[in-house]
């Protein structure tokens, strides 16, 4: 790749960041409406979440080919392609809905996810060649772009859900697919994205990286963050519904939620910078482990939107604090694989997290879902702890 500039680094971040303000919509459509929709196709209603689970499953195998097509090709023409991916994806979900053909809905909901593995390399995509002081706000930038996708992403909902007639829900789908192709000409901006020469060869073994305890704390700690976040905020329309609320104000309960998410990254990096990654990541988790308790405290609208909102916050300190724990952990050489290793042990473990979440809340109910975030959350705090106290005694 040809040496970035500091200038070329930050082009970059602004690039992908508005990359990800469009496929922040993504996630934000599939999520909020493939319960609704697996409700209203499937005939096992346990199923209903199913096309969301698929989804996170598609996120999490499409991370080891997208960063073979990173390595091969660069980043620019992998997340072109990613993007022409989710295109057809959002077309083939909406001919399942007018079809009614809800095993095709679950096969174009795993491809959108597949586009989701490379917007989620987005956040990656902004560290290459920049300073360690700036990483932790290059990655933060691009989540910030995720707080425009967290208007749009409902907001499609909201105003397309009846575009077709007949058929509720198609016509949002076919916006997820405009919306996907609207960021090539956007991605054409990325600089130096040819294939990197300094990863051609060389480097650790995979599994001596894998084995380190700063990376095993990483991971863990990005596991717990999305994973729990996932598996609250798969349930949570479809608890809405359920408890009497309407498909609008359960789309704008995730509309919320996913402003909270991206909404702190302005101030994300800074804050890193300033305490530490761990004990960010770690507030985080706390902020989570209060939502759960806001969740438990009642069933109104309010209670359901404040629970996502801190769900959501806490997801931004934990989620990107591991992600900037992730980054301390290889060479430049390296970064690729251990990126790729990174995100599908978490997409993978937010997959498992988001099948479970139908069948629990069907069983058990919405109660238990926000019971669980509270041995997840003591789980990682202690090895947290254990990483921050070697971090300051290695700086004293």
């Amino acid at each position: 790749m040809d040496a970035l500039t500091e200038k070329d680094v930050r082009r970059n971040a602004l690039v992908l960041s508005c990359a990800q303000s469009l496929g922040g919509a993504n996630p934000a459509i599939v999520i909020s409406l493939g319960g609704l929709v697996g409700q209203m196709l499937a005939t096992d209603k346990s199923l209903a979440t199913l096309p969301v689970s698929l989804y996170n499953l598609g996120l999490a195998l499409g991370t080891i080919p997208a960063a073979m097509l990173m390595r091969r090709l660069g980043r620019r023409a992998a997340y072109m392609l990613g993007a022409v991916i989710g295109g057809v994806a959002g077309l083939l979900a909406a001919y399942s809905i007018t079809t009614g053909m809800f095993a095709l809905f679950c096969v174009a909901t795993a491809i959108a996810g597949t586009y989701g593995s490379c917007v989620q390399s987005y956040r990656f995509g902004a560290t290459d060649g920049a300073d360690a002081n700036f990483k932790a706000r290059a990655i933060s930038w691009v989540m910030v772009g995720g707080l425009v996708g967290a208007v749009i992403g409902p907001q499609t909902v909201i105003w397309t859900r009846d575009a077709i007639g007949g058929i509720p829900f198609a016509g949002s789908f076919v916006g997820q697919a405009v919306l996907a192709l609207a960021a090539l000409p956007v991605l054409l901006l990325l600089r130096g994205s040819v294939r990197p020469a300094a990863e051609q060869g060389g480097g650790r073994p995979l599994r001596e990286i894998a084995s380190s305890g700063r990376f095993v704390v990483a991971v863990v700690a990005g596991i717990v963050s999305y994973g729990m976040m996932s598996f609250v905020m798969t349930a949570a329309p479809i608890a809405m519904v359920a408890c009497g609320h309407t498909v609008g104000e359960a789309a704008l309960g995730i509309q919320w939620h996913v402003l909270a998410m991206y909404g702190p990254s302005f101030v994300t990096g800074r804050l890193i910078t300033r305490f530490g990654k761990e004990w960010v990541t770690m507030a985080g988790l706390l902020l989570m482990a209060v939502s759960g308790a806001v969740a438990l405290h009642g069933l109104s609208v309010g209670h359901f939107w404040l629970s996502l909102v801190f769900l959501g916050v806490g997801w931004n300190f934990g989620f990107i604090g591991a992600t900037a724990m992730v980054t301390d952990c290889y060479r430049p050489e390296e970064r690729t694989k251990v990126q790729a290793l990174n995100d599908f042990l978490v997409f993978g473990s937010v997959a498992i997290a988001s099948f479970s979440s139908g069948r629990l809340l069907n069983a058990s109910g919405w109660e238990t879902i926000n019971w669980l975030l509270y041995p997840a959350v003591a789980i990682v705090l202690i090895p947290l702890l254990w990483q921050a106290g070697r971090t300051r005694r290695a700086a004293a």
